[in-house]
């Protein structure tokens, strides 16, 4: 028993000896110390400000910019444009809406089309509802007109905002979406 008491004795004292050995972390250790020693960090000066020099108005015998009568050109340049732009939503604006106004346009899908007391009609799903539009039906909330339908397709006219805020028609195109359902 007492041997084996002092074998295990000797072998803990073998592995803390082995613990007190290097690492091999000096040399790593000694690099960097030497290059924290001899780096230099590089700052680049800044540039001397460049001394503001006021200037005189010498324009005077130019054209004047607060010239009221080209003031007055301006504005009845714009009022021509708002004119036009009001022309354009003016109608839209009187109207009723129609139910499928409340939805966006890319919300709306067209799943079939088929020929009604003569006229064109698509069928038209949105909120897993089937709606039949014909032309002239309004649909989308940019005042979306259904000007023609086809077996694949419909055209509608929608009025928008450019970036400049004028109104000006767009021409879109709501195409016939294919089933995706699996069959069993």
């Amino acid at each position: 028993m007492m041997r084996q008491s002092a074998f295990l004795a000797l072998a803990c004292a073998a592995t803390l000896l082995a613990g007190c050995q290097p690492s091999g972390q000096d040399d790593l250790r000694q690099w960097m110390a030497d290059l924290k020693a001899n780096t230099k960090p590089r700052v680049t000066p800044l540039k001397e400000p460049v001394q503001f020099v006021p200037q005189a108005y010498v324009a005077e015998s130019g054209t004047d910019p607060f010239n009221p009568q080209k003031l007055t050109q301006a504005l009845r340049r714009d009022s021509q444009d708002v004119a036009s732009n009001a022309s354009l939503i003016a109608p839209e604006l009187a109207r009723r809406k129609e139910p499928l106004e409340a939805y966006p346009l890319d919300t709306i899908k067209m799943v079939g089309s088929m020929t009604k007391s003569g006229k064109p009609t698509a069928l038209v799903t949105v909120d897993k509802l089937l709606y039949q539009v014909q032309v002239g039906n309004y649909l989308g909330q940019n005042y979306g007109k259904i000007l023609a339908i086809t077996e694949t397709n419909m055209q509608i006219r929608e009025i928008v905002q450019d970036q400049s805020g004028d109104w000006v028609e767009r021409m879109t195109t709501l195409d016939l979406q294919e089933g995706t359902g699996s069959t069993k």
